[in-house]
């Protein structure tokens, strides 16, 4: 743009010699300027043009090297043909023994074909012979499995019996161990029952005597010196004459209690009814004013020592007809009732009673649970009475409570000993 307003001013200005020479300076500058960016723009161009070129001659060469590549690989190319030449020669023989070998084959696959039918017919009777196998199968997998089922039920069964046995082991060695022990108890008791027995028969021979004195001495000084004796003296002498005579009572009784656990056992068929009326009969003469009703079942018979029976007897309806004594009337009553599946005799009556607290002091010796005031007696009637049921193979006990009256139940063995 700067070019052409510059010709247009040197057109329109009238030229100046010193101007002109100054311009033409100028221009010089400026071309020679062009010319040397334009030789450096062909020296750059010469420059790109030797790099293509060894690019160029590298890629001859790369091309040449491909080439003498490619007349190796078609010399091995020529050889492997010639090789698949050969081969093929070779293949025409072995083609040859191929469709001998075929035909060869054909006629075993023919073979084969029979053999296959004859297979076939084998394997299907296989198949049924196995159909028949597997229900056969089936069958004794079920039983197997009832076998492992009763086995398991006999292992079971097994660990219960061995338990058991370990169980009863264990209670037949406690069992050994308590009847060795009752034994060793049962033969001390006997030894100290002997010596009790010798003690009390000696005791009460030895106290008859002198009981016999002091009472027939004191009857002689109320008889012989009742004159000499004022109230007061008579009152004593009564008292030791009742005295003596409640000793004499208790000797007799401690010798029936030895005599029962000596005297020996003659066991019979004994009717207990027939003995329980002739005792009540007894009671009513002795006190005919009283007013009791006895009620005795009928026909109560068992395999008994009757003596003994009846001094069991004697003693609980005595004790019945004693505790009921207070009582305008009375009843008394003697039978026979099922208890716990076995039958037990009873006597019961409807009089003072006692606390059932003190049931397990009633069969001890001397054991009393009411005042010698209101009901007399030594304490060892039940005591008696205890042993002889003992000896029978039973047990005794008693039901009771306050003013309602007591109830005593016996057992005795069904069959004779």
């Amino acid at each position: 743009m700067g070019t052409p307003k510059s010709t247009l001013s040197r057109l329109e200005t009238p030229p100046n010699p010193g101007h002109l020479a100054f311009a033409h300076a100028s221009d010089l500058v400026l071309d020679r300027s062009a010319a040397e960016n334009g030789q450096r723009a062909l020296l750059n161009i010469l420059e790109d043009f030797a790099a293509e070129k060894s690019s160029l001659e590298s890629g001859q060469r790369a091309m040449l090297n491909i080439l003498d590549d490619f007349d190796a690989e078609e010399a091995r190319m020529e050889g492997a043909q010639r090789a698949v030449l050969n081969i093929l020669e070779d293949s025409v023989a072995e083609k040859a023994q191929l469709q001998a070998a075929q035909r060869s084959m054909l006629n075993i696959l023919d073979d084969f074909a029979s053999e296959k039918t004859q297979l076939e017919a084998a394997q299907g009777a296989m198949v049924n012979i196995l159909d028949d196998f597997s229900e056969e199968k089936g069958r004794l997998e079920e039983t197997q499995r009832a076998v492992l089922n009763i086995l398991d039920d006999f292992e079971t069964e097994k660990s219960k019996v061995e338990l058991a046995n370990q169980q009863l082991e264990s209670e037949i060695e406690e069992r050994k161990r308590a009847e060795e022990k009752t034994l060793r108890v049962n033969r001390e008791v006997v030894a100290a029952n002997k010596e009790l027995e010798a003690f009390s028969y000696s005791v009460s021979h030895d106290l008859r005597a002198p009981l016999r004195g002091i009472d027939g001495f004191s009857l002689a000084l109320l008889e012989d010196y009742a004159d000499k004796l004022d109230e007061k003296g008579k009152d004593h002498l009564h008292r030791v004459r009742a005295a003596t005579q409640r000793m004499g009572i208790l000797i007799d009784d401690l010798l029936s209690l030895s005599q029962v656990t000596r005297t020996g056992m003659r066991l019979e068929k004994a009717d207990l009814a027939a003995i329980a009326q002739s005792i009540a009969a007894d009671l009513q003469k002795m006190q005919p004013e009283r007013r009791v009703e006895f009620r005795i079942a009928e026909c109560l018979e068992a395999f008994v020592d009757p003596h003994l029976i009846r001094i069991a007897l004697e003693n609980l309806l005595g004790n019945a007809w004693k505790f009921t004594s207070k009582r305008a009337r009375a009843a008394i009553e003697f039978g026979k009732t099922p208890v716990n599946g076995a039958s037990a005799y009873f006597v019961r009556d409807d009089g003072a009673g006692f606390d059932q607290t003190y049931a397990h002091r009633l069969f001890g010796a001397f054991q009393r649970l009411h005042d010698k005031s209101d009901f007399p007696g030594t304490g060892v009637g039940l005591a008696t009475v205890q042993r002889i049921i003992h000896r029978h193979g039973g047990r005794i006990w008693a039901e009771s409570a306050v003013d309602r009256g007591a109830t005593f139940y016996f057992t005795l063995t069904e069959t004779p000993f």
